[in-house]
């Protein structure tokens, strides 16, 4: 029942933001001087973005899409299931401040990287788990990462099924996905009480997913 609520909850947001708001699809900012490139998909993109935004040496994340084989696919597009692609965020940093490993560890620590084709109470495809490596250094420190969890004792009952792929194109959601979670506090809120995902975080991780500052 809590993830049916839950579902219902996100849908209903979505709706009512979609009709009264702009459809006008996100810039994405280049990076500046020094700055690097990171991807990753956590499930849903509000949870991913509220994770990283606010952490020392990130200058931005943003809301998308990648994995897919469509070309500048639609939120609806992609929550019908017939382009491929997963949510994922965009992340824009500066490695003197924050390193590719911080960012990986923040990752592993705010998804079940056991649930397959979903995280919590958001089923489908386009919520499966993935680091998307930009270059041969990403790649390595990815496959050693998920390498260093899967030998951990005792820490995880089911199989690690987070995928380690290649970054593809990148595509920016909609203007009313950026920043979900501040914009549309309430919203954002209700929907990841109803979906569970803290309790669920806590009992893999000890501590609640990572929320940014609204």
């Amino acid at each position: 029942m809590r993830r049916v609520a839950a579902l219902l909850i996100a849908a209903l947001s979505l709706s009512s933001v979609a009709h009264a708001e702009s459809m006008k699809i996100a810039a994405i900012p280049a990076p500046g001087p020094g700055e690097q490139k990171a991807m990753f998909s956590m499930g849903c993109f509000w949870s991913a973005e509220t994770a990283f935004e606010g952490l020392p040496g990130v200058r931005a994340v943003i809301s998308g899409f990648t994995g897919g084989t469509v070309a500048n696919p639609t939120y609806e597009q992609v929550s019908e299931r017939s382009t491929g692609h997963a949510e994922t965020i965009l992340v824009i940093y500066d490695p003197k401040k924050i390193s590719y490993a911080q960012l990986l560890d923040n990752f592993w620590h705010n998804i079940d990287p056991t649930q397959v084709d979903g995280q919590f109470c958001d089923w489908g495809n386009e919520y499966r788990t993935a680091i998307w490596t930009l270059n041969d250094d990403q790649k390595k420190q990815a496959l050693d990462s998920k390498h260093a969890l899967e030998t951990m004792p005792q820490r995880f009952k089911g199989t690690i099924v987070t995928a380690i792929a290649p970054g593809g194109p990148f595509y920016a959601a909609e203007e009313y996905h950026q920043d979900f979670y501040r914009t549309h506090a309430a919203h954002y809120h209700a929907y990841r009480v109803a979906c569970g995902r803290d309790p669920a975080l806590a009992k893999l991780w000890g501590k609640p997913g990572r929320e940014a500052k609204v």
